[in-house]
């Protein structure tokens, strides 16, 4: 066994841990920079997609410390504080529609499960105990806990799941739209919700579709009462060029996290419209959305989350998100290989799908050694850089992935 494996008492994710190679240690961050002892390398994933402000960031910092000071964490049962109260009347009077009601939660994945909750309990408060049925997408990724990755369709994250047998309650269609209108003429009576990464698709391989399908799903939902969900903690804050995908198509009930902290400490949100709020608002104690995660609502997150908005909007990250878009376009264009099987391309990412996952075998010490940190998985080799990334960074960035089919 490894000297490192053998003192690590950490269980990393998404690894065999038998054979996993040692993770890079770092020391410092700063800016669009990991820092290791061996030197320093432009982080191309923004940890996960969300550190945008990029890291060790003053104002953001501050927030934090000037939080901590006075508290760092209550709990919302029974309690309540201005950051939190602050950071829901900003979502209200920032995010489209009348998406207005936030329930908070500490991941990605606890906001998902929380809006398919909400969702099938919306009906279920109206009598409706039909409709148990999640329609979702092929190669959707929604997250690691239970009912996430069963309206998830990733046999390489949530293969454990077919112990269970053949899913009964979830029905996945391909992002097309004859295949979407024939699963709403044949399921919309037992549908409670569509689910759906908007425009992007993440973990299932950076997929990226048309914003027709969406306005479909939109019309469909509307003729059959069935609520639209849009996952955007991924996709939300620029990444697909558009501030959220929700200010072009409007669902009625939206997801967010990883950048809505800057990737500075985990927390989302469940946004609610009116009319999904209504559903719960009642005399009846039985008819109360019955969740509550420990952290939600904590202090610190709201707090940073309240100035990563301000930055977004006093520093237009729209148009550094266009600038990023250009450079990509222009790095990339005329370049193909005939191992690379598509070059995709939107906003803030960009993605070469290989034909055989065998070619991208030993990237990211390649990337590495160029002063770049890459985590290519299965047939994907992506950058989601941080937006306040410089011209010559991002080209750093780009000429390594090109690098590595031209050596």
């Amino acid at each position: 066994m490894a000297e490192w494996k053998r003192k690590s008492m950490i269980w990393y994710p998404y690894e065999q841990m038998k054979t996993m190679r040692e993770p890079y240690r770092i020391t410092d961050a700063q800016g669009v920079w990991l820092y290791t002892p061996e030197g320093r390398m432009i982080d191309s994933v923004s940890s996960w997609w969300s550190v945008i402000h990029g890291y060790k960031h003053p104002l953001l910092t501050a927030a934090i410390v000037e939080q901590a000071e006075r508290f760092s964490h209550v709990m919302l049962g029974g309690l309540t504080h201005e950051p939190v109260l602050r950071l829901a009347e900003k979502l209200e009077a920032w995010l489209p529609g009348d998406l207005a009601y936030c329930f908070f939660s500490d991941s990605g994945s606890v906001a998902v499960e929380v809006a398919l909750k909400m969702a099938l309990q919306y009906y279920v408060n109206q009598g409706q105990k039909r409709r148990t049925k999640i329609l979702s997408l092929t190669h959707a990724y929604h997250g690691d806990t239970f009912k996430a990755m069963e309206a998830g369709d990733d046999e390489d994250y949530h293969f454990i799941l077919e112990v269970y047998g053949k899913k009964t309650d979830v029905i996945h269609i391909p992002t097309q739209i004859p295949a979407l209108e024939e699963a709403f003429a044949v399921w919309h009576e037992q549908l409670h919700c569509l689910i759906v990464e908007p425009l992007l698709q993440g973990a299932g391989g950076m997929r990226m579709y048309d914003i027709a399908f969406l306005q479909r799903a939109r019309e469909l939902c509307d003729q059959y009462g069935v609520l639209l969900i849009f996952d955007e903690v991924a996709t939300g804050f620029g990444r697909t060029g558009h501030r959220f995908v929700a200010d072009l198509v409007l669902p009625d009930i939206l997801v967010l996290g990883k950048a809505l902290t800057g990737g500075y400490i985990g927390h989302a949100v469940t946004v609610a419209n009116h009319k999904v709020f209504e559903g719960f608002y009642s005399e009846r104690a039985e008819q109360a959305l019955m969740h509550g995660p420990t952290f939600m609502g904590n202090a610190l997150a709201c707090s940073v989350a309240l100035k990563s908005i301000e930055l977004f909007e006093s520093e237009q990250y729209m148009e550094k998100i266009a600038k990023i878009a250009r450079i990509t376009k222009r790095e990339m264009e005329g370049f193909s290989d005939p191992r690379i099987g598509e070059v995709r391309m939107m906003g803030g990412c960009i993605c070469l799908e290989v034909k055989d996952a065998a070619d991208l075998i030993g990237y990211q010490q390649f990337a590495r050694e160029r002063g770049v940190f890459s985590r290519p998985f299965l047939n994907y080799l992506y950058a989601m850089v941080p937006y306040v990334i410089e011209e010559e960074e991002l080209v750093c960035v780009l000429d390594t992935m090109k690098a590595w089919f031209r050596r």
